[in-house]
């Protein structure tokens, strides 16, 4: 039966994950998903696009707090709770074509990543008084929130997928690749390869209820899943893997031949529920993709 082999929050936009074996899921996806995310002088996000280093700062959750760390540079401690920042400025920010006000993390945690990147940035915490929706296109008559993810509140890819992508990397002599480079909030095992691409719901019997997820987009592919996660670089002998070989077999007609890995999902019942590796799902498919 299929069911929950991962589980991974990415608590600063673009930054390393945490794996968990529990998370409480929200309306937005998962808890501490996105809360963070740098920002430049124009208040546009930063991400792995431009700054792959980002690859190496590691986030772990401690108790109330985010501690962030990455080789030779002091831990910086965030709090978790956001009203630890009432009364922090506001700043005005933009998530590709969405722009809303956001908190400002103040100058410690500006001057710890400016250091790192080389960059003058700053770090910014989603305001939990701001809305900001993903696109009623792709979700019809259902409103679905979100932080700073790129554009919904979670991520799907199915283990099988990943090894079948595997398997041609290495008819080509490239070295696979681990889930990591596509940053998956939920992997599933026990599914076929590329089954999430024609699901339409996923249900879980969580100790707290009953949990409902939609799939509702594919995720198209930029090229984040060619920096390895571990050297916040990509790999010089295959810098362009594996988009390269992503592009022969995986453009979605939907998105205009996009090449696309994965499915971006929404919450539709169970929000405040436990999420935990090992739960077993149900899925329905559909059949008009």
């Amino acid at each position: 039966m299929p069911s929950i082999s991962q589980l991974n929050v990415y608590p600063i936009k673009s930054c390393g994950g945490i794996s968990l074996d529990t998370v409480r899921l929200t309306s937005h996806g998962l808890e501490h998903d996105r809360d963070w995310m740098l920002v430049d002088a124009q208040g546009r996000f930063v991400t792995q696009r431009t700054h792959p280093a980002l690859a190496l700062v590691r986030p772990e959750l401690n108790g109330d707090g985010l501690a962030v760390g990455t080789p030779g540079m002091p831990t910086l401690t965030l709090a978790l709770d956001a009203a630890e920042l009432a009364g922090a400025p506001s700043v005005t920010v933009t998530v590709w074509s969405d722009t809303l006000t956001a908190l400002d993390a103040g100058d410690d945690a500006a001057r710890w990543f400016s250091d790192f990147l080389g960059a003058s940035v700053r770090l910014v915490r989603f305001n939990p008084n701001v809305e900001r929706l993903a696109s009623r296109k792709w979700t019809g008559d259902a409103t679905a929130g979100v932080h700073f993810a790129d554009g919904f509140p979670l991520l799907l890819i199915g283990e099988a997928s990943l090894a079948d992508l595997n398997a041609r990397l290495s008819g080509k002599g490239v070295d696979p690749i681990p889930m990591n480079r596509f940053r998956p909030n939920v992997v599933l095992a026990g599914v076929d390869a590329y089954e999430e691409d024609y699901t339409d719901t996923l249900s879980i019997a969580a100790a707290d209820g009953n949990v409902l997820l939609r799939i509702v987009k594919p995720c198209s592919r930029c090229p984040i899943p060619t920096i390895d996660q571990a050297r916040g670089a990509p790999d010089p002998r295959w810098p362009n893997e594996p988009t390269d070989t992503m592009s022969t077999y995986r453009g979605d007609s939907r998105l205009d031949g996009a090449v696309t890995f994965g499915q971006n999902a929404i919450v539709v019942a169970g929000a405040g529920d436990t999420l935990a590796v090992g739960q077993p799902i149900e899925v329905e498919l559909r059949f008009d993709a």
